[in-house]
């Protein structure tokens, strides 16, 4: 059954050093760096998403702050914003089955893909095109 936002509620986030699992569903590495020390057959990502990463100027702003966490995705969803199509393409794969979003930040609450997540169950950029 799919949300009101166009999402399956399978849409999940996983740290890339964390164990692969069958429920992953389909993994995006959503990150504009590839992750220290992970080979990409470990990885086993299913595509690399460095549009819908935030940017290295972003990125180097927020530093995984929490302070900064609301300045953070109020910055990370206009970027996001600005990238219909590419929202677009994750929407159709999350409205398809299981998808985990995957990142390498230390933190597992404070993050681009818990915030991505946040920005797609919002129904921010609208449903996927048909």
């Amino acid at each position: 059954m799919m949300s009101k936002s166009g999402v399956e509620p399978g849409l999940m986030v996983k740290r890339v050093y964390a164990p692969v699992s069958e429920e992953d569903g389909r993994r995006f590495l959503v990150d504009r760096l590839w992750p220290r020390g992970v080979s990409k057959e470990n990885a086993r990502i299913d595509g690399w998403l460095k549009d819908l990463a935030p940017s290295h100027d972003l990125r180097r702003r927020f530093r995984h702050d929490p302070e900064q966490w609301d300045d953070f995705l109020a910055a990370y969803f206009e970027e996001l914003d600005a990238q219909p199509e590419a929202v677009a393409d994750l929407r159709r794969e999350a409205a398809k089955g299981p998808v985990t979003l995957i990142y390498a930040a230390r933190d597992e609450q404070i993050n681009n893909a818990v915030a991505l997540k946040v920005y797609l169950q919002s129904g921010r950029g609208g449903p996927p095109p048909d």
